[in-house]
């Protein structure tokens, strides 16, 4: 049956920025068929369930554009350690332990985080166990971009059985769980694959008809490096190798000069912006008002919270648009409303997903979530659109839906046993120190 979601202040993300302050949307069969001001008098009861939102906030799914959920295991293992070091001696000794159980137990302690913090989509790039992880969220509900990460410092033969493997899944899942599970092909860096191997993933993507997604720039060193060993900074490289040639994404951007943007901008490259981690990581921080001022798409990742530490995209968010006011000392840099779209629209256009989701607006598929508003530090409660940018965070979301089905209700996930899920990530956690 229909639902009808009236009397709350429905936060639209549509190219109008419109906020309705007493408004409401009309559900069916998993999309919105109507959005409007004041109550909708001529839908009846017996048409619909109706749901009064008391004054809550309603607005689009939060999109995620980068991560690596199986790390979630990892959170707090190291700190303070620069982006190189940090991989080489903390993270990669430590991801060798990991089970295959321990994965899959680890990406749902991810999506428990990312759900009651209201990100219903997310791009998760990794190289252990992906069917099981595409598996879960296929199960769970939830929506999401699986893309096998693929390091290609390697012998020719573990390159093709690589590339291989991440054709399989993408093949496998692109377009599976009706349709909320999408895919991309994702050599891991410009620093961790040889140019012709990157060439041949980009050339291979192309084939399939699916984006790519790769790190890029994220240090000063890594930018030094590639100049040192290819004589090209690394937008220049990957522009070499046709990476750009179709839907591209990447993660980080952190140094990239002017002539480089222009080349982004040339391409339609989206831009994954990932502060917090860049920030804890002291690789730096990205001109995002640079980019957005050009056209980029710029939108927001969180990374793993191995490197962050935690999912929430309210508060990721907030961090971006602050900084940028900071570093070009304007307070004007990014708006509140071009806040709301780094974590909504932009995010539907960088997975290649815009005319499904990223708004609440008719057509589009019933990803949205509902804010509670009678806290203390949301109030006035008229002014939601700041409070949404500034004062809120992901411990203000009450309930989740994605393609109109309830995936988390008064703060409690529907379709994983939160309790359980903890446990046990604390069992191998243990198991993997020892």
């Amino acid at each position: 049956m229909d639902k009808v979601f009236y009397n709350g202040v429905i936060i639209t993300a549509n190219e109008k920025d419109e906020v309705y302050s007493s408004g409401y949307v009309h559900v069916r069969a998993g999309k919105f068929i109507e959005v409007g001001s004041g109550y909708p008098d001529h839908i009846g009861t017996e048409e619909a369930n109706f749901y009064n939102l008391n004054g809550r906030w309603l607005l689009p799914g939060l999109i995620n554009t980068h991560g690596h959920t199986p790390m979630t295991l990892l959170r707090g293992h190291s700190d303070d350690l620069p982006l190189k070091r940090w991989l080489q001696e903390k993270m990669w000794p430590m991801e060798q332990k990991l089970t295959r159980e321990a994965v899959i137990v680890s990406s749902k302690l991810a999506m428990v985080e990312m759900l009651k913090s209201g990100t219903t989509t997310f791009l998760d790039m990794y190289h252990l166990f992906l069917d099981d992880i595409a598996n879960v969220v296929d199960e769970i509900g939830m929506r999401a971009v699986i893309t096998r990460g693929i390091i290609g410092l390697c012998s020719r033969e573990e390159q093709i059985a690589k590339l291989d493997e991440a054709m399989t899944i993408a093949k496998s899942w692109h377009g599976k769980g009706d349709g909320r599970i999408t895919t991309m092909l994702s050599p891991h860096s410009p620093y961790l694959c040889p140019p012709d191997y990157i060439a041949e993933i980009a050339s291979e993507a192309r084939t399939l008809g699916v984006p790519v997604h790769t790190h890029m720039s994220e240090t000063a060193q890594e930018v030094e490096e590639s100049v040192n060993k290819y004589g090209k900074r690394p937008v220049e490289l990957l522009q070499s190798t046709g990476f750009f040639d179709g839907a591209s994404l990447v993660a980080h951007a952190v140094h990239v000069n002017d002539e480089e943007l222009e080349i982004l901008t040339e391409h339609q490259v989206a831009v994954s912006h990932n502060p917090m981690s860049n920030l804890k990581l002291g690789s730096g921080i990205a001109s995002i008002q640079k980019m957005l001022s050009k056209g980029i798409t710029v939108s927001i990742g969180t990374d793993s919270v191995a490197s962050n530490n935690n999912l929430d995209l309210i508060q990721e968010m907030r961090t971006a648009i602050l900084l940028q006011k900071g570093i070009n000392q304007d307070p004007t840099a990014v708006k509140s409303a071009e806040g709301i779209k780094l974590i909504t629209v932009n995010g539907a256009k960088a997975l290649g997903l815009r005319n499904t989701i990223g708004s609440i607006e008719k057509g589009l598929d019933a990803d949205f979530i509902i804010m509670q508003e009678q806290q203390a530090h949301l109030q006035p409660a008229m002014n939601a659109l700041s409070h949404l940018v500034y004062s809120a965070s992901g411990a203000d979301v009450i309930d989740v839906y994605v393609k109109g089905k309830q995936l988390v209700k008064n703060r409690e996930c529907l379709y994983l046993d939160e309790e359980k899920i903890i446990t046990e990530c604390n069992d191998h956690y243990r198991k993997m120190l020892k």
